[in-house]
């Protein structure tokens, strides 16, 4: 649950410039008088697309369209026709707002505590000082106020995605058993793939004429993409997944991390290749595997056993309100009532509430960085004051720490985690297109 989340670097997130330059300074004295001419309305901004009851505008595309191709042009990836890219940045732009209605109808909202903390945490990954940032984002051409609304938005996305997705993905003993034997036939868990991927999606109400159109286009971007023609390209050109802007790149993966199906094709590529397209019940999946590296390492692990309880905030409900609740349920517990039992009843994580808020034994990188840096202040059975992540707020008990051979009898728990993170991403791209399928949507506007 609690995998650290990477936000936006300094690089990829920007606010929008100003729309207007500041008209030069001028003397009144040497100014001519003129006859007052007529009032002229000025258009300041236009609706790019319609989105339930609210809009996507014309400078939140531009914006997002002047970001991207400065970060394809810094990639050297050659450039797809400019309606391409404004087709795929309005489509991601609608997906973004129908979540953010979402959220906001579900109560979700982002503290200026929060905020500041995740703010914080991008200052020192660029090695900088919190009071640093704001001069470092104007030395780009960067609004310190929009960026930071544009990492609000980012953080309420992910807090949404976990609550909605990941929060639901059940792992049955059945399957954890089917995968761990499919696991001898899948990526080596101590080798990382550097990927890209390619889908060509497939409505859900899709007729058979419909289907048979999109898997000739899933062909033919097959064989350009063989032939001569930059992947990334046509990623950001037919691509309708989540990575379509950049260049349908997911990165570097652990072979059990990568979704099952995209693993099952990425075994029997060699670097550079590319799979012909796979179906699966959201489309047509091409992926090509651009690098491989080992990762492998010492098996012996430093772990903690810890249990856990999450409380979100919500419309009936502030931070203040959370915070204070579970200081109490901290008070209750440290005299004398069983931890367990009131996890399971009160907890909102769904993951865990089941076993008494119990989060197992887990290693380094298993819990985002706050989550981690609580649990790492704390004795053998202490419970921590509360305390705010993305994820809503927590009290957490340690419960015992070892140094741990993975090799072997940890092999299931991570198995367990890793199914857990590939059916994620396949969850989450059906959740976000059945969002957009019942939206209503206008772009001709």
């Amino acid at each position: 649950m609690f995998r650290p989340v990477l936000l936006a670097s300094l690089l990829l997130v920007c606010g929008a410039p100003s729309l207007f330059a500041a008209e030069p300074a001028t003397d009144l004295a040497t100014v001519p008088p003129v006859v007052a001419a007529e009032p002229k309305g000025e258009l300041l901004d236009k609706v790019a697309a319609v989105v339930n009851d609210s809009i996507v505008t014309e400078s939140e595309v531009t914006e997002q369209i002047t970001m991207i191709t400065a970060r394809l042009e810094e990639q050297k990836t050659q450039m797809p026709p400019a309606d391409v890219i404004r087709r795929q940045v309005l489509d991601r732009l609608i997906i973004q707002e129908i979540q953010l209605q979402r959220a906001e109808r579900l109560g979700m909202k982002v503290s200026d505590e929060q905020l500041n903390a995740a703010i914080g945490d991008i200052a020192r990954r660029n090695n900088l000082q919190l009071a640093q940032l704001p001069d470092a984002l104007r030395a780009q051409g960067i609004d310190y106020q929009s960026y930071r609304e544009n990492v609000r938005k980012e953080i309420t996305l992910t807090g949404l995605r976990q609550r909605e997705v990941l929060g639901r993905i059940n792992v049955t003993p059945r399957e954890l058993d089917q995968f761990l034997e499919r696991l001898k036939k899948l990526p080596s868990e101590t080798s990382e793939y550097n990927i890209s991927h390619i889908l060509i999606a497939v409505p859900q109400d899709a007729n058979q004429a419909q289907v048979d159109e999109l898997e000739r286009r899933a062909n033919e971007v097959y064989e350009r993409a063989s032939g001569a023609e930059d992947f990334s390209r046509l990623a950001v050109a037919y691509s309708n997944s989540q990575t379509a802007l950049e260049g349908g790149a997911l990165g570097w993966r652990k072979g059990p991390e990568l979704p099952t199906f995209l693993a099952e094709l990425v075994v029997g590529l060699k670097s550079g290749e590319i799979s012909k397209p796979m179906r699966t019940p959201n489309g047509f999946h091409l992926v090509k595997l651009n690098e491989m590296r080992s990762t492998e390492g010492d098996p012996v692990v430093a772990q903690t056993h810890a249990r856990h309880i999450l409380m979100r905030p919500n419309e009936l409900q502030d931070d203040a309100t959370v915070r204070q609740r579970l200081e109490g349920i901290r008070e209750r517990i440290q005299k004398g009532e069983e931890f367990a039992p009131l996890a399971s009843s009160l907890s909102e994580d769904s993951a865990s509430s089941v076993n008494g808020g119990d989060l197992g034994w887990s290693g380094p990188g298993s819990f985002v960085p706050e989550f981690e840096s609580v649990l790492s202040g704390l004795k053998e059975n202490e419970i921590s004051e509360p305390f705010r992540t993305q994820f809503g707020w927590h009290i957490v008990q340690l419960l015992g720490r070892r140094q741990f051979d993975t090799t072997e009898d940890n092999l299931r728990q991570r198995a367990y985690q890793q199914l857990r993170e590939s059916k994620a991403d396949e969850e989450t791209e059906t959740w976000m297109r059945r969002m957009r399928d019942e939206a209503f949507v206008n772009t001709d506007v």
